[in-house]
Parts: structure tokens; C-alpha cells; sequence
């Protein structure tokens, strides 16, 4: 099997978490606050606080901002569960904007219109290397200046908009270092803000509601959201990789591109001129996304779909604000087919995955 996506990992995470391992230390300590200043230098962000995930850090975003039962947050329909999740559970209602088809990030014409008196919050979700509209965000925000803006920057390690990194636009921004993504943690997140308050807020609601650990004195609501040594660790192992990561994505996309560039129906994804983007998944459009999806994968090459949209999620089916129609989330979601897209893919790998394109649409025609 030729696999989508797999993280880059060697002896460089090893020797890290022996740094661990001859500490002693696995709960939050130096290796923790180096991830988070080497995140800080990545970002530009005046704060960086680590999480023990991106829907964490999104919860944890939204009680900074006060926000609860009877507010508003307006988040994409094409987006993982997490988004829309963290606000249920912070006793929120979250409100689904259609998509920029484009972008696939969020429309922001759209997301005006959809604007009450309830709205506290709009999460912008920067997806597959590409980052919202985050100029024209900005100046909605300035024409209803009571509403805060949370970046769902969880694919956004990397990414500039304006030159400026994903993340660090809105009051507060997270993310993510799942598995899967650009580079990993295995499971963790971490909270941009440069916004003390808000800083010392989001601190005190990962840990226990405290503003240091080892007291027993809680002046505040908080919860268990600590990141820990292990994870710190591999953290740093990978920050070290992220250049070189970046580098051999954009390649593995412009090989796909020019390798299939004749295929019209094979269409790559749009990218914003005003983006720096980093491709995390390289991802084509095309109208015979099922059965290429079913002719790849019999070929021994694992392909992924986008995320299914919020409002056809089974888990959101007694909930109203699923209850609408999103033409453009809709029509996408039926057309996107990522391909296989890791740092360590071969370039014989790559000639596979090519040929065996190139082999359909023969076959097709």
C-alpha cells in the first residue's frame, strides 16, 4: 500500500525523548516551554500554550472569551467535527457558514449574512494549505467589532497569509499537531494569542484553574488539558524537520501537477496569491472522484476524501442549525480526492500514483 499521509520519524525523535527519559521530568517542564518558544518563533505570536489537543485549545479559546450557553459561533461547513464540537461544548450554538469555492475556507459574504445579535465569535478554519480570507475577515470584524475571531489554524503550521503566519490574525488561534499533520506530536495542540489576558485566561483553563502548577489553590474553573514531556519532545524533533517538510510537499504537489497537467478533468486546487501556503494534502478535483478513489485503491494506493460536511454529519442530525442547504460544501465535498502526500513518498512511488492516474482516465476515455 502506498499510504496518504504518514509522519516523518526517525532517530532525531529518539534522541529527544531520551532527554526525557534521563530527566525524569514526562509531565510539563523545559521540553515544554521549548516547544512552546520554538512555536512562538515560528509564529510570531507574543504567546504559545501548549495543549493536550487542538479541540482543548478551541474550548479553551472560546471560555476565555466568556462565551456559553445563548451565543452564536459561526464556524464553516467543510471543517473536522472538533470545530463545531468545542462549541457545543462550551454550551454554544454553532451556526454553519457555506464555503468559498475557492478556498474551501470560509465564505465571508456569507458569514456577514449570517450575523445576529447572539453572534460572539466566528471561527475561520484554514484547510489543505490554503488560509481564509483573513483581510476581509479583518474588516468584518472592524464593521462589528463585538464579535471575536478564533483561527482554526489545526493544518495551519507554516501558512502565511500576508506574510503572516495562520493563527495569529484573530484574538486567539490554535494548532494542531495531530498525527497526521504537517508535523505531529502525536496528539497535541497549542493556543496563539498576543493577548496577555487572554493568555493567562486560556493558561488557567488547561490547568485546573490555577496560574502555576504545584499549588493545591484554584482561583478558578479549570480543567485537565496539560501537554507533557513526550510530546514536547517529538515536537521539537519535528519543528527541526519543518523547513525540510515544507520543501518536499510543494514538490510532491508541483510534480503531481505538471505529471497531469493534460488531464482536464483532473483539476489542482486553487491557491490564493496572497498565501504562503504549505500542502499538507496535495488535493485535485475531479468529477469521477468515486470511481477513481475505487480504481486507485485496487491498485494498492490509499487516497483520502475532505472532511464530510458539518451538515450531513449523523451526529448533528437533531440539531437546527444542521438543517440547511450549503450548495458549494456540498458540491465539493463530492469532487475532492487527496492524494498520497508524505514527506518520505518516493519519487517511484510517485510514478505509481501518476501512472495509475493516467491509466484511468485512458481507461475512461
Amino acid at each position: 500500500m502506498i499510504t496518504q499521509i504518514e509522519p516523518w520519524i526517525d532517530d532525531e525523535e529518539r534522541k529527544q525523548l531520551n532527554r526525557v527519559i534521563e530527566s525524569t521530568f514526562v509531565v510539563e517542564h523545559a521540553l515544554t516551554k521549548e516547544f512552546e518558544d520554538l512555536t512562538r518563533e515560528l509564529t510570531g505570536a507574543k504567546h504559545a500554550i501548549a495543549t493536550c489537543n487542538g479541540t482543548a485549545a478551541l474550548f479553551c479559546c472560546l471560555k476565555a472569551l466568556g462565551i456559553g450557553p445563548g451565543d452564536e459561533v459561526i464556524v464553516p461547513d467543510l471543517t473536522f467535527v472538533a470545530t463545531a464540537n468545542a462549541v457545543l461544548l462550551a454550551q454554544a450554538t454553532p451556526v454553519l457558514c457555506d464555503i468559498d469555492r475557492q478556498t474551501f475556507c470560509l465564505d465571508i459574504e456569507k458569514t456577514e449574512q449570517l450575523i445576529t445579535p447572539r453572534t460572539k465569535a466566528i471561527i475561520p478554519v484554514h484547510l489543505y494549505g490554503q488560509c481564509a480570507d483573513m483581510e476581509a475577515l479583518q474588516n468584518l470584524r472592524e464593521r462589528h467589532n463585538h464579535i471575536s475571531i478564533i483561527e482554526d489554524a489545526a493544518q495551519g503550521v507554516g501558512v502565511k497569509f500576508l506574510n503572516k503566519h495562520a493563527g495569529t490574525f484573530g484574538d486567539l488561534g490554535i494548532l494542531s499537531y495531530y498525527g497526521n499533520k504537517t508535523i505531529t506530536c502525536g496528539e497535541g495542540g497549542v493556543i496563539l494569542t498576543d493577548n496577555d489576558e487572554l493568555a493567562k485566561a486560556c493558561y488557567r483553563l488547561k490547568n485546573h484553574g490555577r496560574d502555576q502548577k504545584g499549588t493545591f489553590i484554584h482561583e478558578h474553573i479549570g480543567y485537565n488539558f496539560s501537554f507533557t514531556e513526550m510530546q514536547a519532545a517529538i515536537g521539537i524533533a519535528q519543528m527541526h524537520k519543518l523547513d525540510r517538510i515544507i520543501e518536499k510537499k510543494a514538490l510532491i504537489r508541483e510534480r503531481y501537477i505538471s505529471d497531469l497537467a493534460d488531464i482536464e478533468d483532473f483539476r489542482p486546487t486553487f491557491v490564493d496569491e496572497r498565501v504562503s501556503p504549505v500542502f499538507w494534502f496535495t488535493t485535485f478535483l475531479t468529477d469521477k472522484r468515486n470511481q477513481l478513489q475505487e480504481f486507485l485503491k485496487e491498485r494498492g494506493i490509499q487516497t483520502r476524501l475532505f472532511f464530510y460536511p458539518l451538515h450531513e454529519q449523523p451526529c448533528y442530525k437533531g440539531f437546527s442549525f444542521s438543517k440547511k442547504e450549503f450548495p458549494v460544501t456540498s458540491e465539493v465535498y463530492t469532487q475532492a480526492l487527496s492524494l498520497p502526500s508524505a514527506y518520505n513518498l518516493s519519487e517511484t512511488d510517485q510514478n505509481t500514483v501518476i501512472q495509475a492516474i493516467r491509466d484511468f482516465y485512458a481507461h475512461c476515455s
